[in-house]
């Protein structure tokens, strides 16, 4: 089957899907149409590209015969990039997914996310259960996701170039920049709508699917992360070693213990 693969995944042209806020989302599909399907959900800043292509997540997939379908969450890749904090509270994003399953005819999914996309796949699994049947949540912290980033500082330095002082702030913005074509403008709205209403994952009510949990040994979230997934019914927890936030994906050990926890029957 690996000789069948190419060793660098190609990036098919994306296909748009349009949201009830008329929204166009990008959307990428590799693999066999028959084949169980895994949806893959990208991480703030970041896009499919990024985050599963890059990365040999999208190939590892397609190597233990599964289909992937992928996204570009909006603010993010080729997906339209609203500048209205509202366009991305958490309601927003989930339907967005489920916008997703509609229109491509899928019922239930073998979900993957990192970061804000393990966020949004948490409460997928929890509003809408019938289209999750298994889950990998990476990066995903028990408490306010984005919540440390100073706006004000991230909008004055797209305004007018003023340097960021605060840490956390100047990390998310390198972040942000290291992808191209990422407009920051569309990511501070981002941060601001995951500050709408009740946006911190609810431990009293966790998915009851299985799920298996991965941050990095050195990511500072990590005994948050891992409190999560004791919290979960059915949860796992993965350590991915030496590995921090934004470098995790990448990670081989990740990578295998991910793939064949959703490859299996």
């Amino acid at each position: 089957m690996d000789a069948a693969i190419p060793a660098l995944t190609e990036m098919p042209a994306p296909q748009f899907v349009m949201t009830d806020d008329g929204v166009r989302l990008a959307t990428y599909t590799w693999g066999e149409p028959d084949a169980p399907t895994v949806f893959c959900v990208h991480g703030f800043g970041s896009s499919t590209r990024d985050n599963w292509v890059s990365t040999g997540w999208v190939r590892e997939l397609l190597r233990r015969g599964l289909r992937v379908l992928a996204v570009d969450q909006r603010g993010h890749g080729a997906s339209d990039k609203p500048h209205d904090a509202g366009d991305y509270a958490m309601p927003v994003l989930v339907g967005d997914l489920t916008t997703m399953l509609d229109t491509y005819l899928l019922d239930s999914v073998r979900y993957l996310g990192y970061s804000l996309g393990g966020r949004v796949g948490w409460q997928l699994a929890v509003d809408a259960p019938e289209h999750v049947e298994r889950a990998v949540l990476g990066g995903i912290p028990d408490g306010r996701p984005l919540a440390r980033l100073q706006v004000e500082q991230a909008r004055a330095y797209v305004d007018s170039g003023e340097p960021v002082t605060d840490p956390v702030t100047r990390r998310y913005v390198a972040l942000a920049e290291r992808v191209a074509g990422n407009d920051l403008r569309a990511l501070i709205a981002v941060a601001e709508g995951m500050r709408i209403g009740d946006s911190d994952p609810d431990p009293a009510a966790p998915p009851h699917q299985r799920v298996l949990f991965a941050t990095g040994s050195d990511d500072p979230i990590i005994e948050e992360s891992r409190h999560l997934a004791g919290l979960t019914p059915n949860g796992m927890f993965f350590e991915i070693p030496g590995r921090h936030h934004t470098n995790a994906p990448g990670a081989r050990a990740f990578r295998q213990a991910g793939a064949d926890f959703l490859a299996e029957p």
